[in-house]
């Protein structure tokens, strides 16, 4: 079954319209199809980070001025 897809007007800098024109020559594949796949990358690394997030947000939070004093104190810094 073929994907139903929205048309949609986007406003491009010149220099990048210029090469994803010639990465859609080069690559034989439709610009459509090369914004698509840029923005469902951008996507699926937004919800990686949300992930990370996520997983992350049980953690002990961390005093930034104390850890510098035991670097400092250490000898490290």
């Amino acid at each position: 079954m073929k994907t139903a897809y929205k048309r949609s007007t986007i406003y491009l800098e010149p220099h990048i319209y210029k090469a994803l024109k010639l990465k859609s020559v080069h690559s034989s594949r439709t610009m459509s199809d090369l914004v698509n796949d840029a923005i469902r990358l951008s996507l699926a690394e937004d919800y990686e980070d949300l992930q990370a997030i996520e997983n992350r947000m049980n953690e002990p939070e961390v005093d930034f001025e104390l850890v510098l004093k035991e670097l400092k104190e250490s000898g490290r810094l």
